[in-house]
């Protein structure tokens, strides 16, 4: 075999080698010159950097035409690209979200934003993947990073209780992953995504060893999109984890496994349709309703939110119920790309308000700490409602666009049953979700915010944006995730 490398090779993963090259710079000089708190600012200031420099790499490339690098394992498309911008974005985010964080709960460490960066080097390349070691291999790039991140308020127990749990719990999920891979390549003879189709064509596969590896598969991308009933980890280190930490993972695993799960079956595995369908027709609807009944009872805002990430995660899987009919896979990735969008920038705003009430003491965190907020902060109440409209799809935010689109590929794909369970458990979620606005605007209360202009700013533009942008340019920000065609060469 040639192993030749060249120069459009290394352009196809040109925002992850800029990743991983400017964290191992950082990291190099961090630890020769300096542990002091004024170094992890400067550590984090150029990891910032990066992260736009990588943004603008990733916007670079989009429209060119898509192509196979580094002998088949990895490709460069629009879908990938699409998803590598969303990727350093959300790093750019995550470092705004923890600065005033950290600094206040004394964990301002240079370590924070050189893992953010190599965790994003692993979720662009898990967008990129054209075979199934590159997944194993992202996905492990990008979860360690994770794991330490999940315990980086040490020594405090819970968030070191969350760490453990995520870190076990994941090598079970990669250690069904990696099973599964083995039987696909028993199934097939190869673990190129191409070849995996190109044997299946030809009818050169064992079909009962092809789906029970598929199956597995599907059990450790479950774990990381916190797909029911892989969704146990959640609330637990959600809520233990530093809350930056939780708001930047609440978005990037959950997309990072989507575009696992996406390229896979839509591309890889749609003649299994026929019985993978109602498996995933089964997980959407657990995840909605699970997450959305659960949700209902949680006093403390960051459980809330991991539930409630557990009930997007279902109206995500219910675009994959129409992956095996070639007609609508292109607009069921589309709808999964638009409502990730509109998903992450609710979500990064949440969480931003959420940080900006919590206190070092852990107060700030329960429900009922946010009476009174639209009194204190009325702007910053109007955001966090916003947030909550978006989450439960009303109009005329961008989520209520997002559930749009997708109940519109599930209705088209012939399963109203699953769309009106959507409809239903999405009604669900404005008990929860209303509940927070009401407590903003009814209740009395005098909560603690922190001052934080940057962070500020943050929630203020994601709250425009979230209102906004579906009405403003909704229709293009899906033509552009409709121009994100998934590839294999």
């Amino acid at each position: 075999m040639d192993f030749n490398i060249s120069g459009q090779d290394f352009y196809a993963i040109l925002p992850e080698i800029v990743l991983t090259v400017w964290g191992s710079l950082l990291l190099l000089h961090y630890a020769f010159w300096g542990r002091h708190r004024q170094h992890a600012r400067q550590v984090t200031t150029w990891a910032g950097l990066g992260f736009a420099l990588a943004l603008l790499l990733a916007l670079a490339q989009l429209g060119r035409a898509p192509f196979l690098a580094f002998q088949g394992m990895v490709i460069a498309d629009a879908f990938a690209a699409f998803l590598v911008a969303l990727f350093a974005f959300s790093g750019l985010v995550g470092i705004l979200m923890a600065g005033a964080y950290l600094r206040e709960h004394g964990l301002e460490r240079a370590e924070y934003p050189i893992l953010l960066l190599f965790a994003v080097a692993g979720m662009m390349l898990m967008a990129r993947v054209a075979d199934l070691i590159m997944i194993f291999l992202a996905l492990e790039l990008f979860s360690i990073p994770l794991y330490v991140l999940a315990g980086f308020a040490r020594p405090q127990p819970r968030s070191e209780e969350a760490a453990l749990k995520y870190f076990l719990l994941g090598a079970f999920a990669a250690a069904f992953m990696l099973f599964g891979i083995a039987l696909v390549y028993g199934a097939t003879g190869s673990t190129a995504l191409p070849a995996i189709v190109e044997a299946v064509a030809a009818g050169q596969t064992d079909r009962l060893l092809l789906l029970a590896g598929s199956a597995l598969v599907l059990v450790g991308l479950g774990f990381k999109v916190a797909a029911v009933p892989f969704h146990m980890w959640t609330p637990d280190v959600y809520q233990g984890a530093p809350t930056p930490v939780t708001g930047f993972m609440a978005v990037t695993a959950k997309a990072a496994g989507f575009a696992a799960l996406l390229r896979l079956f839509v591309l890889v595995f749609p003649h299994l349709g026929e019985t993978l369908v109602p498996v995933f027709w089964a997980l959407a609807a657990l995840s909605m309703s699970l997450g959305n009944i659960v949700a209902i009872a949680q006093r403390n805002i960051k459980r809330m939110l991991a539930y409630s990430s557990i009930a997007h995660a279902g109206y995500m899987l219910m675009a994959l119920v129409a992956f095996g009919s070639g007609d609508l896979a292109p607009r069921a990735v589309a709808a999964v790309l638009f409502y990730l969008v509109a998903y992450a920038l609710a979500t990064f705003g949440a969480w931003s308000v959420v940080i900006l009430l919590e206190q070092r003491s852990g107060q700030g965190l329960n429900l009922d700490d946010y009476a009174g907020l639209a009194r204190r902060q009325p702007w910053l109440a109007a955001a966090m409602a916003v947030f909550m409209l978006s989450f439960t799809g009303v109009p005329p935010t961008l989520g209520f666009f997002g559930k749009f689109y997708l109940f519109q590929v599930v209705l088209q794909a012939g399963f109203p049953g699953l769309a009106l369970l959507g409809v239903l458990t999405s009604l669900v979620s404005a008990y929860y979700y209303l509940r927070v606005v009401m407590l903003m605007y009814m209740r009395p209360g005098e909560p603690a915010v922190r001052v934080a202009p940057a962070l500020r700013w943050t929630v203020y533009a994601a709250a425009l944006f979230s209102a906004f942008l579906g009405l403003v340019a909704g229709g293009a920000l899906f033509r552009w995730a409709a121009e994100a065609i998934l590839r294999l060469g």
